[in-house]
């Protein structure tokens, strides 16, 4: 195992320099490692690149930023000369193709990473690009790749983009090697190595990377999953790899597509999970045990690294939307233990919740109260991929070192899943309690079917930390759905939304529920989303901003949609086919009763009715759902916060 990370005391730079004049002015002749990233350089630590880049400034080398560069040729990868050690490559906060297409895969006009908001800043598969462009530049300098591009790219997986199975991107990057997840312990780990004299690319024992092998080496066993109708031998010992069906098997068979990604997520438990090897091709692909988790003083230590908390001064009064929305949030969590097969957290960062300590939240609050430009009493939000789940975990070392669930709250919250929010409470008043914060809010999603385990926690957030609405993520009201989803019934919801608005009342505030839901999600019907229409209008929902499926690669639910097999189950050739909305049209309309009050949308719902057989739902009356042509809506007026603010959007683009 790498050595756990320690924070020497050493001079920073002001920013991480980004040209040539700015190593100068430190008096840098060369930079030991060259970061190149597709957002804009923010050096603040809710940017992967900026934590990347202070922390191995921390230990003692010489880094640079190339932010957003001109992709057509190598020149501007040549911009800060041949780094010493490597280039470290990823697309951004952000995959780029989920950064530059809608689910529809139309063209988005802009990109919120990028100075004034204006899109095309990155080239699609923007990981690939730049580490090509990397290797024209200087083609001795090793390529590292990372971030959640890279990172949900390990293994072959299917693009929607271009409909079919790709490659590792370590394959198609011909890049040395591959780091995913918190990747901090590697990346310094690689660094080290490589100013001994080591090549990254013959690093083989560093948990967290993927690299490329000619062949399994002596020694090792292999356990083959590709078989689905053997019984895996339950192997165990420190020379255990499992083998993927290959990219050629997966590519020509949907079914080992589904098994393939059952396996990676069985094996997803740093404590007991085995190295992963798949053939693409003559070559192997191994991929290392995912990381252990980063302990509470190594977090800390990193989000007290010295960053100047801003955009680089190159980019003037230019404004950076994703700056602008997080410059007075703090992250205070890493990782999810919800495992919602549609999301992208827990394959990227773990299941295994990873918690700042309080003093080390103080201390940022304080450092944001006296460092960053406009703020004025408000901290915008406390939390993380969610809203209310720091210092929560296992309560049995013992059961989570064998654990293989792919959730800890689905179908049930195991039993031995700590919930005590009591500590985040005691963190709220802390914050509250900084001097020169007037108002502490919280902007991350709440896991309500935890929250609920907790009426304290509950009237902590509604009398505090609460303004107008609170937004929460029920997804659907259907149980088949929600079944694919690895969600919690409705009555979940309900419980949540009574306790709720008791505490509101208490309070004496007027708030809101917003709640978020996922249109064409596979496992649902025309009819699922019907039933879910009619909900949103008996309940006085009127969403705004809806978002349709998007299969991002390697989550359980792109795996079912690609497939037509749920992976969260035991793969079989004849079992059970999961339906998957597919054409534009379906997709449309499924999105379409999202919007049920939506003029636009009601042609398209009349014709879909008629077709159900349920012409009885089109009329004037509160409990039908569109009006016929010429009438208007019908049916209770929500409430404005609902009309603005409900929103629904895929988990990876709530981030």
């Amino acid at each position: 195992m790498t050595a756990s990370l320690s924070f020497p005391r050493r001079p920073a730079a002001p920013f991480l320099p980004m040209s040539r004049a700015e190593m100068e002015a430190l008096g840098w002749n060369q930079c030991d490692v060259v970061l190149v990233t597709g957002d804009a350089y923010v050096d603040h630590p809710s940017f992967g690149m900026a934590i990347v880049g202070r922390l191995l400034e921390s230990q003692g080398f010489k880094v640079g930023i190339i932010a957003q560069p001109d992709w057509s040729g190598p020149e501007p990868f040549r911009a800060l000369g041949r780094p010493r050690l490597f280039f470290g490559v990823t697309a951004g906060n952000m995959d780029s193709m989920v950064n530059r297409y809608t689910s529809d895969r139309r063209l988005r006009s802009d990109d919120s990473y990028t100075p004034g908001g204006e899109g095309g800043g990155r080239p699609d598969r923007a990981v690939i690009v730049y580490a090509q462009r990397c290797r024209e530049a200087f083609r001795d300098v090793p390529v590292v790749i990372g971030g959640i591009e890279a990172s949900l790219r390990r293994i072959a997986h299917f693009d929607i983009w271009s409909e079919k199975l790709r490659r590792s991107v370590l394959m198609d990057a011909k890049a040395d090697l591959l780091v995913f997840g918190n990747a901090e312990r590697a990346i310094v780990d690689i660094a080290r190595r490589t100013a001994a004299g080591e090549a990254p690319r013959t690093m083989h024992d560093i948990r967290g990377s993927v690299f490329v092998r000619d062949a399994v080496p002596d020694g090792w066993r292999v356990v083959d999953s590709s078989d689905l109708d053997a019984a895996q031998p339950a192997v165990k010992g420190d020379k255990v790899v499992v083998r993927l069906p290959s990219f050629e098997q997966v590519r020509d068979d949907q079914v080992l597509y589904a098994q393939a990604s059952r396996v990676l997520h069985q094996e997803s438990n740093p404590l007991n999970a085995r190295p992963l090897v798949q053939r693409h091709g003559d070559k192997e692909v191994w991929v290392a045990e995912p990381p252990v988790p980063l302990s509470t003083p190594e977090l800390d230590g990193i989000y007290g690294l010295p960053y100047a908390r801003g955009p680089h001064p190159s980019y003037g009064e230019a404004r950076i939307p994703a700056w602008e929305m997080i410059r007075f949030s703090i992250n205070i969590v890493r990782g999810c233990f919800g495992g919602c097969s549609f999301c992208s957290i827990t394959e990227h960062e773990g299941r295994i919740i990873q918690s700042r300590s309080a003093d080390s939240i103080v201390r940022e609050i304080e450092e944001i109260r006296d460092k960053t430009k406009g703020f004025t009493g408000t901290i915008s939000d406390l939390g993380g991929p969610t809203a209310n789940m720091w210092r929560l975990g296992c309560r049995e070392p013992e059961v989570q070192k064998v654990c293989r669930r792919l959730s800890c709250v689905y179908p049930d919250i195991c039993k031995t899943l700590g919930t005590d929010h009591d500590p985040l409470i005691r963190l709220y008043r802390a914050a509250r309690g900084v001097k020169g914060v007037k108002r502490v809010s919280i902007g991350s999603g709440v896991r309500y079917d935890l929250a609920v385990t907790s009426p304290a926690y509950v009237d902590e957030l509604v009398r505090h930390h609460v303004g107008g609405y609170l937004k929460i993520a029920p997804e659907h009201t259907e149980d088949g759905p929600l079944s694919r989803m690895m969600k919690p019934g409705i009555g979940s919801y309900e419980r949540f939304k009574e306790m709720f608005e008791a505490a509101a009342a208490k309070a004496g505030k007027k708030l809101y529920l917003i709640p978020y839901f996922i249109a064409a999600h596979p496992g649902t019907t025309d009819r699922d989303m019907l039933n879910l229409a009619l909900w949103l209008k008996k309940n006085g929902f009127r969403l705004d901003q809806v978002q349709t499926f998007l299969p991002t690669p390697m989550s359980l639910a792109t795996a079912m949609y690609h497939s037509g097999r749920d992976p969260i189950r035991p793969v079989r050739r004849a079992g059970e086919e999961v339906f998957s909305a597919k054409g534009l049209r379906q997709r449309r309309l499924h999105k379409a009763f999202l919007r049920w009050h939506d003029p636009e949308n009601w042609p398209m719902l009349r014709e879909a009715l008629q077709k159900m057989g349920r012409a009885d739902l089109i009329g004037p009356g509160q409990h039908q759902l569109v009006p016929r042509g010429g009438q208007t809506a019908g049916g209770p007026r929500p409430a404005r916060s609902n009309d603005l603010k409900g929103r629904c959007t895929t988990r990876e683009n709530r981030r």
